[in-house]
Protein backbone atom coordinates (compact mmCIF):
# COMPACT_ATOMS: atom_id res chain seq x y z
CA UNK A 1 0.00 0.00 0.00
CA UNK A 2 2.86 2.37 0.77
CA UNK A 3 4.28 1.89 -2.70
CA UNK A 4 0.96 3.13 -4.19
CA UNK A 5 1.16 6.32 -2.15
CA UNK A 6 4.79 6.80 -3.19
CA UNK A 7 3.89 6.19 -6.83
CA UNK A 8 0.99 8.68 -6.63
CA UNK A 9 3.24 11.34 -5.07
CA UNK A 10 5.89 10.77 -7.78
CA UNK A 11 3.27 11.02 -10.52
CA UNK A 12 1.90 14.26 -9.07
CA UNK A 13 5.41 15.69 -8.84
CA UNK A 14 6.13 14.70 -12.44
CA UNK A 15 2.85 16.28 -13.61
CA UNK A 16 3.63 19.50 -11.74
CA UNK A 17 7.11 19.61 -13.25
CA UNK A 18 5.74 19.06 -16.77
CA UNK A 19 3.15 21.80 -16.27
CA UNK A 20 5.88 24.15 -15.07
CA UNK A 21 7.99 23.33 -18.18
CA UNK A 22 5.00 23.93 -20.46
CA UNK A 23 4.30 27.30 -18.82
CA UNK A 24 7.95 28.33 -19.18
CA UNK A 25 7.89 27.39 -22.88
CA UNK A 26 4.67 29.35 -23.45
CA UNK A 27 6.14 32.44 -21.76
CA UNK A 28 9.37 32.19 -23.81
CA UNK A 29 7.35 31.94 -27.02
CA UNK A 30 5.89 35.42 -26.54
CA UNK A 31 2.42 34.08 -27.31
CA UNK A 32 -0.54 35.73 -25.65
CA UNK A 33 -3.21 33.62 -24.07
CA UNK A 34 -5.71 32.33 -26.59
CA UNK A 35 -6.24 29.63 -29.18
CA UNK A 36 -3.37 29.04 -31.61
CA UNK A 37 -5.00 28.73 -35.03
CA UNK A 38 -1.93 28.86 -37.29
CA UNK A 39 1.71 27.90 -36.77
CA UNK A 40 4.75 28.26 -38.98
CA UNK A 41 7.75 27.68 -36.76
CA UNK A 42 10.32 24.93 -36.69
CA UNK A 43 9.62 24.48 -32.99
CA UNK A 44 6.21 23.00 -33.57
CA UNK A 45 4.16 22.03 -36.60
CA UNK A 46 4.96 24.08 -39.71
CA UNK A 47 2.13 25.22 -41.92
CA UNK A 48 2.34 24.28 -45.58
CA UNK A 49 0.08 27.11 -46.64
CA UNK A 50 0.76 30.82 -46.87
CA UNK A 51 -1.81 33.49 -46.36
CA UNK A 52 -2.36 35.07 -49.78
CA UNK A 53 -4.17 38.26 -50.68
CA UNK A 54 -5.24 38.55 -54.31
CA UNK A 55 -6.23 42.17 -53.70
CA UNK A 56 -2.78 43.23 -52.50
CA UNK A 57 -0.74 40.57 -54.32
CA UNK A 58 0.85 39.72 -51.00
CA UNK A 59 1.69 36.39 -49.42
CA UNK A 60 3.17 35.57 -46.04
CA UNK A 61 3.52 33.02 -43.28
CA UNK A 62 3.37 34.52 -39.80
CA UNK A 63 4.96 32.45 -37.07
CA UNK A 64 1.64 32.24 -35.21
CA UNK A 65 -1.94 33.42 -35.45
CA UNK A 66 -3.65 33.47 -32.07
CA UNK A 67 -7.41 33.90 -31.65
CA UNK A 68 -8.20 35.98 -28.59
CA UNK A 69 -11.60 37.42 -27.67
CA UNK A 70 -12.82 37.04 -31.24
CA UNK A 71 -9.75 38.75 -32.75
CA UNK A 72 -6.94 37.08 -34.71
CA UNK A 73 -3.53 38.39 -33.65
CA UNK A 74 -0.39 37.73 -35.73
CA UNK A 75 2.75 36.93 -33.76
CA UNK A 76 6.24 37.17 -35.25
CA UNK A 77 9.09 35.59 -33.28
CA UNK A 78 12.63 36.88 -33.75
CA UNK A 79 15.61 35.00 -32.36
CA UNK A 80 17.64 38.20 -32.10
CA UNK A 81 17.76 40.53 -29.12
CA UNK A 82 16.23 43.99 -29.39
CA UNK A 83 18.71 46.76 -28.66
CA UNK A 84 16.76 49.43 -26.82
CA UNK A 85 12.97 49.66 -26.79
CA UNK A 86 12.20 50.56 -30.41
CA UNK A 87 11.60 47.63 -32.78
CA UNK A 88 13.40 47.46 -36.09
CA UNK A 89 11.34 49.16 -38.83
CA UNK A 90 11.62 46.15 -41.14
CA UNK A 91 10.17 43.93 -38.41
CA UNK A 92 7.27 46.35 -37.85
CA UNK A 93 6.54 46.37 -41.59
CA UNK A 94 6.68 42.57 -41.72
CA UNK A 95 4.21 42.37 -38.84
CA UNK A 96 1.99 45.01 -40.48
CA UNK A 97 1.97 42.88 -43.65
CA UNK A 98 0.71 39.94 -41.59
CA UNK A 99 -1.98 42.20 -40.07
CA UNK A 100 -3.03 43.23 -43.61
CA UNK A 101 -3.15 39.59 -44.66
CA UNK A 102 -5.30 38.67 -41.67
CA UNK A 103 -7.56 41.62 -42.45
CA UNK A 104 -7.95 40.71 -46.13
CA UNK A 105 -7.90 36.90 -46.01
CA UNK A 106 -9.79 36.30 -42.76
CA UNK A 107 -12.00 39.37 -43.00
CA UNK A 108 -11.24 40.85 -39.57
CA UNK A 109 -8.74 43.63 -38.91
CA UNK A 110 -6.46 42.85 -35.95
CA UNK A 111 -6.05 45.73 -33.49
CA UNK A 112 -2.36 44.89 -33.05
CA UNK A 113 0.33 42.35 -33.73
CA UNK A 114 3.04 40.99 -31.46
CA UNK A 115 6.79 41.08 -32.05
CA UNK A 116 8.62 38.71 -29.75
CA UNK A 117 12.41 39.12 -29.46
CA UNK A 118 14.72 36.95 -27.38
CA UNK A 119 14.72 39.57 -24.63
CA UNK A 120 11.32 41.29 -24.88
CA UNK A 121 7.82 41.14 -26.33
CA UNK A 122 6.17 44.17 -27.94
CA UNK A 123 2.54 44.80 -28.81
CA UNK A 124 2.54 46.85 -32.04
CA UNK A 125 -0.75 48.69 -32.72
CA UNK A 126 -2.03 48.19 -36.26
CA UNK A 127 -3.00 51.81 -36.82
CA UNK A 128 -4.40 53.51 -39.90
CA UNK A 129 -1.04 55.29 -40.28
CA UNK A 130 0.94 52.03 -40.20
CA UNK A 131 -1.48 50.46 -42.67
CA UNK A 132 -1.15 53.45 -45.02
CA UNK A 133 2.65 53.29 -44.83
CA UNK A 134 2.55 49.59 -45.62
CA UNK A 135 0.22 50.11 -48.59
CA UNK A 136 2.54 52.81 -49.95
CA UNK A 137 5.52 50.49 -49.54
CA UNK A 138 3.68 47.71 -51.36
CA UNK A 139 2.84 50.12 -54.18
CA UNK A 140 6.49 51.22 -54.40
CA UNK A 141 7.63 47.59 -54.53
CA UNK A 142 5.15 46.75 -57.28
CA UNK A 143 6.27 49.79 -59.32
CA UNK A 144 9.93 48.90 -58.81
CA UNK A 145 9.23 45.32 -59.83
CA UNK A 146 7.95 46.57 -63.18
CA UNK A 147 11.06 48.69 -63.71
CA UNK A 148 14.00 47.27 -65.61
CA UNK A 149 16.51 49.66 -64.08
CA UNK A 150 16.74 48.72 -60.38
CA UNK A 151 19.90 49.27 -58.41
CA UNK A 152 21.08 47.33 -55.36
CA UNK A 153 20.54 49.37 -52.18
CA UNK A 154 23.14 47.90 -49.85
CA UNK A 155 26.81 46.91 -49.64
CA UNK A 156 26.43 43.86 -47.42
CA UNK A 157 27.75 40.60 -48.98
CA UNK A 158 26.18 38.46 -46.23
CA UNK A 159 22.77 39.99 -46.87
CA UNK A 160 23.24 39.43 -50.59
CA UNK A 161 24.34 35.81 -50.08
CA UNK A 162 21.14 34.98 -48.18
CA UNK A 163 18.74 36.88 -50.44
CA UNK A 164 16.18 34.89 -52.37
CA UNK A 165 16.28 37.44 -55.19
CA UNK A 166 20.06 37.54 -55.68
CA UNK A 167 19.69 36.08 -59.18
CA UNK A 168 17.79 39.20 -60.27
CA UNK A 169 20.72 41.51 -59.40
CA UNK A 170 22.96 40.17 -62.15
CA UNK A 171 26.27 42.03 -62.16
CA UNK A 172 25.28 44.01 -59.04
CA UNK A 173 25.25 40.90 -56.86
CA UNK A 174 27.87 40.96 -54.12
CA UNK A 175 27.96 37.22 -53.46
Amino acid sequence: MMWLVTLAVLMLAAAAWLMWLARQGWQRSGLPGGEIIYVDTGDWRRSNRSLFSVRYQLAGKPDYLVKMEGKVIPVEVKKSHLDGSVPYPSHVHQLAAYCLLVEDVLGARPPYGILHYANTTLKIPYTDALRATLLQTLSDIQLAHKSSNLKRQHDDPARCRHCGFRHACGSQALA
